[in-house]
């Protein structure tokens, strides 16, 4: 188990693609996938078993949708960002319209990712709960480098990521291109990082090219 001897809470993540399908809501029809419901519709669909199937304990179940509704999300997003590029040279969308779809790419990005580290990371969050302690994974998080009295004497002995670690960790990719201060030690995590700086870089330069027409 982690620090507290109870399972990582789950709440943070279910907020987090609760956020998601809200920005996506946000986004005008010409950057959306179908209906602007359809996607929100599709995470109700997913998530409502989701959160049956955790609770009932089957694991299996839980695990599967769950990459299901973040491979559903990842993808409505990036075919989101390519309408955004798509539509530039038009001209049609307004400054502030854009301003704010953008803005909920690049958060819809950070989140997105965020969702995929929570699940992969050291098997996942139902696999880091049944261990005393995150001595591994695909990320050198800060906690794992301590001296076993510098735990003590802070309070970090038996820690273990929940979510708003991972949420940490993709801010600091999307804003600064780069993973700060969690060294990166898989490839399949150096991959996801790289498509995620890559998005971020995109919607970035979306923005800086639109302020240059408006100048």
């Amino acid at each position: 188990m982690n620090d507290s001897g109870a399972p990582e809470p789950r709440w943070q993540a279910l907020i987090a693609i609760v956020a998601v399908a809200g920005l996506y809501l946000a986004l005008p029809s010409s950057l959306t996938v179908g209906p602007t419901w359809l996607i929100p519709a599709v995470v109700v669909v997913l998530a409502a078993p989701l959160l049956v199937s955790h609770r009932l304990g089957r694991h299996r179940i839980d695990t599967v949708l769950g990459f299901t509704l973040t491979a559903v999300l990842t993808l409505s997003m990036i075919a989101s960002v390519a309408f955004l590029i798509g539509l530039l040279p038009a001209h049609k969308e307004s400054p502030i319209e854009l301003l704010r779809s953008a803005a909920s790419l690049w958060l819809t990005n950070v989140l997105v990712f965020a969702l995929w580290y929570w699940r992969l990371d050291a098997g996942g969050p139902h696999a880091r709960d049944v261990r005393d302690a995150h001595v591994n994974g695909a990320f050198l998080f800060p906690q794992m480098t301590m001296l076993r009295r510098v735990e003590t004497a802070t309070g970090q002995r038996g820690w273990s990521p929940h979510f708003v670690d991972y949420l940490f960790l993709a801010f600091n990719t999307s804003t600064a291109f780069s993973p700060t201060d969690t060294p990166v030690l898989t490839r399949w995590a150096k991959v996801l990082m790289m498509v995620q700086s890559l998005i971020s870089l995109s919607v970035l330069a979306v923005l800086a090219a639109r302020a240059v027409n408006i100048l």
